[in-house]
């Protein structure tokens, strides 16, 4: 990794101990996210799911801001390798797989976030940002109409009147109202945001890490209306039975932490 490059790099990763680091890595242009960046994201969590030692993801920027968002100077290029079936997975892609991803994310928010990285953000399961932060989604006053499942994830995490606002007024709002309309959950001096981050990851970490993955799929599925109550109650019975609930019920009852492997 090389920031001081002008163009930066694609994303880098990190890991230590339970904890896999995802850092976006063109702090010159705000990080905005090329086209080479997503397949990059994606072959990295694609690593890390299958990493048995990492537990929880962070997912963070480089330099001043978290991202400038998508690189508009490909859209148009995008169109045209659409005709010919060469565009490579889309953004839409890169955010659906990041809120689906089974492992339990945290968005550390080092400063602004705008477009279709305010997606990303949200993608991910928490957000903590710095009280400098601030956010913005142009879509509207692009004349682009953001793709579906965007959409979707601002109303079920926001609610109805938090997303009108952001997408059609395409304002910018700062930290404070971030945190008010829920897409925040925490903010941080910069002095603090390190630590802020790092006691949750821990936090998470800690937890039984099958566990968290099935009921984070459910919570999933019901904020989108699709809800696999079988499959739930399936995990349900299972975990009555599991390793998880015998190391939690013993820890539980010699008053120690749960050891669930890390």
């Amino acid at each position: 990794m090389d920031a001081r490059e002008p163009n930066g790099t694609t994303p880098v990763r990190t890991i230590e101990g339970a904890r896999a680091t995802i850092r976006l890595n063109r702090p010159r242009q705000f990080n905005k996210i090329t086209p080479d960046d997503i397949v990059a994201l994606l072959t990295l969590l694609d690593a890390i799911e299958i990493n048995s030692a990492v537990r929880v993801v962070v997912l963070t920027g480089s330099g001043r801001a978290f991202s400038g968002g998508y690189d508009l100077g490909d859209i148009a290029a995008r169109q045209k390798r659409s005709a010919t079936r060469a565009a490579g997975p889309s953004f839409e892609e890169l955010a659906n797989r990041i809120e689906d991803f089974p492992l339990p994310t945290i968005c550390r928010l080092n400063g602004g976030v705008y477009g279709g990285s305010t997606d990303l953000a949200l993608a991910c399961d928490f957000r903590i940002g710095v009280d400098t932060c601030e956010m913005l989604m142009p879509a509207a006053r692009l004349g682009l109409h953001y793709y579906p499942s965007g959409i979707r994830r601002y109303v079920s995490r926001l609610g109805v009147a938090a997303a009108k606002k952001l997408f059609l007024t395409a304002q910018k709002i700062d930290a404070a109202e971030m945190l008010r309309i829920g897409y925040l959950d925490a903010i941080a001096t910069a002095g603090e945001l390190d630590s802020r981050v790092d006691d949750l990851a821990a936090a998470l970490a800690a937890n039984a890490p099958k566990v968290m993955c099935g009921m984070k799929a459910a919570i999933n599925e019901i904020a989108r209306a699709a809800f696999d109550e079988d499959a739930a109650r399936r995990r349900h019975q299972e975990s009555l039975h599991g390793d998880e609930i015998k190391e939690g019920l013993a820890a539980f009852s010699e008053k120690r932490r749960p050891d669930f492997g890390i």
